[in-house]
């Protein structure tokens, strides 16, 4: 009874988590559009369903004909088959078409929901900090809603033609098989009894030797993923493992993790061979059985070869249906995976999103007051440990203050609490009402394109006219890559670690905020360089409110005030204006 009850749990489950992934589209704005499209698939899939039932009818017309060397009746029945198999044909090209492009419509809306909830209210960055258990979001995003589409409507519309399939030849296998008496007990459709029973010891022991391979097609699908991870981590740190002589440790990570992938691909195969010496055995057996079973009444005259194929075919066709969990059962495995990975993905993007709008962490409001302010921040660490208490911090429009303190006392972390991102702790941040305030930190994000997208980000490339952009480049010490300004590149590469600081820089001169944040945003340049950058970011924007984290003692006369942190061994930190 536990077993039954909990394999009915996990079945509303899994139907539960397939509703929440599959229903938003079907009635959302593109709703008359899937579902036409959506009639129209499944009306050419009855269609074809339908054209079987003929040919099974025509089958044994053909048959016959042959059987009774009928010339005039074999060449209409020919004629028959040719218009039949082109109608088929043109519906069956069709019907894959229209399916493929029911695909296309349903994945691109749902990329871009998933996408749009997974970057909303932060979830992204809270996901990545307190739940790794979500891994690889790319590959959930890109990967497995692509095979959750595909495999839904293909599974969806395989068992919506196994069941019109089954009723439509149900009654032609009852009409032509008739009655059989077994021990004085007549009893009739007897074909479809025994293809009751076939199919229904098929799926249970299919379903015996097969449900192993949900769990390890889970666990196959995070492996892949975690080994791409580490190759593409490789790819985009190539200058460090090469200065550090590290290829040996990569290769031996890669190596750990692909052996896992391995063993559990093992493990895959080895279940599925065993699934298949079944399916094998039970399909090429049902090409015969159904020839075995009616062939005493062929012999004893009560049916003709044309009917006896008929027979066989409807058969067939009854099996194949009641058997569609058998010959469905590696799809449905892989799918079930599928499911669980993405709703364990959309669960964990709705509880980050729920929790920032619950008011979880530090709460960001308009302020009234010119400044920048945080009151009362209490920051955590993600294990709840308290990193900072009680800390107040203003920033005027036109003052500059440092915040120093030693490496590890939790600066970083407090910029983060003053952005609004980090979700641990509490406290409120105003920035004032239609004012900006621009994060540069130390490895400043550089997104893919042109070097002019990458210096106006975040904002529209278009927004901003050739001679500010120049002018912000030069103002940064950028002017040889001025002739670059439309190449599109992998600027994050090409960029070294100090020019990457100037073009954080650059965008601030570009894009003049309110208040300007950085976080040791000078500490890959030179102490000349460094002074130089903040000289003319108190001359470009006089009246930005700058708040500082910098360990160099070339940019403290560009300070008007300085506030320490302070946190002792095992305790949490404080605010001192120094």
């Amino acid at each position: 009874m536990t077993v039954r009850t909990g394999t009915r749990a996990a079945i509303a489950s899994t139907l539960g988590d397939v509703a929440r992934l599959a229903l938003p589209w079907w009635t959302s704005e593109e709703r008359l559009k899937a579902w036409a499209l959506l009639g129209i698939v499944v009306g050419l899939t009855l269609a074809l369903v339908g054209m079987d039932v003929a040919f099974s009818f025509w089958q044994a017309r053909f048959y016959n004909a042959l059987q009774e060397r009928d010339w005039q009746r074999f060449l209409h029945e020919l004629g028959f088959f040719c218009v039949l198999a082109a109608i088929y044909i043109a519906v069956a090209v069709y019907q894959l078409y229209l399916q493929q492009a029911l695909q296309i419509l349903w994945r691109r809306w749902l990329t871009e929901r998933m996408l749009t909830d997974w970057l909303a209210d932060f979830a992204y960055y809270r996901i990545h900090l307190a739940d790794p258990g979500t891994d690889n979001p790319d590959q959930r995003i890109a990967e497995d809603l692509r095979l959750f589409v595909d495999s839904t409507l293909s599974l969806g519309l395989g068992l919506i033609n196994a069941i019109v399939t089954l009723f439509s030849f149900l009654f032609v296998l009852w009409e032509l098989s008739g009655p059989i008496t077994v021990l004085g007990v007549t009893i009739p459709g007897y074909m479809v009894w025994v293809a009751l029973v076939y199919a229904g010891l098929g799926t249970w022991i299919t379903h015996l030797v097969g449900r192993a391979l949900i769990a390890l097609n889970f666990e196959q699908q995070r492996l892949e993923a975690d080994f791409r991870y580490r190759l593409v981590r490789v790819r985009e740190n190539v200058e460090g493992i090469a200065f550090y002589r590290g290829e040996a440790d990569e290769k031996s990570a890669l190596v750990q993790t692909y052996m896992q992938l391995m063993a559990n691909w093992w493990a895959i195969a080895g279940r599925t061979k065993t699934l298949t010496w079944f399916t094998a055995f039970y399909g090429q057996l049902a090409s015969v059985f159904p020839v075995i079973v009616v062939a005493p009444r062929y012999f004893a005259g009560a049916m003709q070869i044309g009917d006896l194929f008929q027979t066989a075919t409807a058969f067939g066709q009854v099996r194949a249906s009641l058997s569609w969990v058998i010959t469905s059962y590696q799809a449905i495995s892989g799918w079930k995976a599928t499911v669980d990975r993405l709703a364990g993905f959309d669960h964990a993007v709705a509880r980050a999103r729920a929790a920032m709008r619950a008011g979880e962490g530090v709460r960001m409001a308009a302020g009234t007051a010119p400044e920048l302010r945080g009151a009362h921040l209490n920051v955590r660490l993600p294990d709840q440990v308290p990193l900072i208490e009680d800390a107040t911090i203003t920033v005027a429009p036109g003052e500059a203050v440092l915040l120093a303190g030693p490496s590890g006392s939790g600066k970083t972390t407090l910029l983060r609490a003053l952005a609004g991102i980090w979700p641990f702790g509490g406290g409120t941040v105003e920035v004032p009402e239609g004012r900006r305030a621009l994060f540069l930190p130390q490895r400043p994000y550089i997104p893919l394109g042109t070097l002019r997208a990458a210096i106006a980000y975040p904002d529209n490339v278009l927004g901003h006219g050739d001679d500010a952009v120049i002018a912000a480049m030069q103002a940064a010490g950028l002017d040889q890559f001025v002739p670059l300004l439309d190449q599109a590149n992998d600027w994050a590469r090409r960029l070294s670690g100090g020019e990457q600081q100037r073009l954080g820089f650059a965008r601030a001169f570009l894009i003049r905020p309110d208040f300007v944040v950085l976080d040791e945003a000078t500490a890959s340049l030179d102490p000349a360089s460094e002074a130089l950058l903040y000289r003319r970011l108190r001359e470009r924007l006089p009246r930005a409110g700058i708040l500082s984290v910098a360990h160099g003692e070339s940019v403290v006369p560009f300070h008007d005030r300085r506030v320490e942190l302070v946190r002792p061994p095992g305790a949490a930190g404080h605010l001192l204006a120094a």
